[in-house]
This record gives structure tokens, sequence and C-alpha cells, in this order.
């Protein structure tokens, strides 16, 4: 298999990374622009490598099981705890996310990438508004017993 093979699969991920991460960097996450491009185009070379590795065996599962696990340990990363709230779960959902589009991307199923980041960009940025309408966010419900009080 000739390495220009691999050119789709990591500038996918890379532009899936770019789409999330962009609307993350514009709403001043921790994880912007290029954290999330770079969890995707790793946890694609990582799938892309494992594929080549295994040569049709049935480790090639073996290494995307690790990518998920380092991921996770990348999202812990992200939330922080204080005053009793916790603060980074989308952030850290948006990490553990990227890298399974990355693993799509790598694995070649490009519609499963794409459809996936364009459902993340909907609940991002079209859930964010449902949630400020309805209410739901940081302290809503401990500022209503304050006040109710």
């Amino acid at each position: 298999m000739d390495w220009t093979s691999d050119i789709v699969p990591v500038l996918l991920a890379v532009g899936c990374g770019t789409v999330i991460g962009l609307e993350r960097q514009l709403k001043h996450k921790a994880a912007g622009l290029r954290t999330n491009i770079l969890i995707c185009l790793g946890a694609a070379v990582f799938t892309i490598i494992s594929e080549r590795m295994a040569g049709g065996q049935d480790s090639i599962t073996r290494i995307a099981a690790q990518i998920v696990t380092g991921v996770g340990f990348l999202g812990a990363g992200a939330v922080i705890q204080d005053r009793g709230g916790i603060h980074g779960l989308t952030t850290a959902a948006t990490i553990w996310l990227m890298a399974s589009i990355g693993m799509a991307c790598g694995a070649r199923f490009y519609g499963l990438a794409i459809f996936s980041t364009i459902l993340a960009l909907v609940v991002l940025v079209g859930l964010g508004q449902v949630d400020k309408y309805i209410g739901v966010g940081r302290d809503n419900g401990r500022k209503k017993e304050i006040n109710s009080q």
C-alpha cells in the first residue's frame, strides 16, 4: 500500500477537527482549534498505523482500544471541579468524540466521520442555544433556590 492512500483520511481528520475546533475556539474553550485538530489527526494516524501493523489480523482493535483509553485521560484533565460545580464536561465529551471521528477517518469510514462532525456541530451550536433558552446551564438551579428563599 502506497503512503499516498493515507492523504485523504489524514486530511479529512484535519478538516473535521477544524470544524469542531473553530466552534470551540470561538466560544473560548480550553480545547480549541489546535487541540481538536491534533486529537482528530492523532486518532486517524494511530488507526492507520494499527491497520498496517495488524495485517488483517484481529489485533487492529487493540490499538483502537488504547486510543479510547488515552483520550479518556485527556478528557479527564479538561474537567474542573470548583465550589460544588463541575466545568468542562462538554469539552471532555468533545475531546472523546474528536478521537472517534479521527478513528473513523483513519478506518476510511468517511461518511460516518462527516455525518458525526455535522451532528456534533448541531449539538454544540444548536443545543447550546436551547440550553440558554430553557435556562439549563451553570448554577441556574442553585440561583433559583437562592432567589426563592
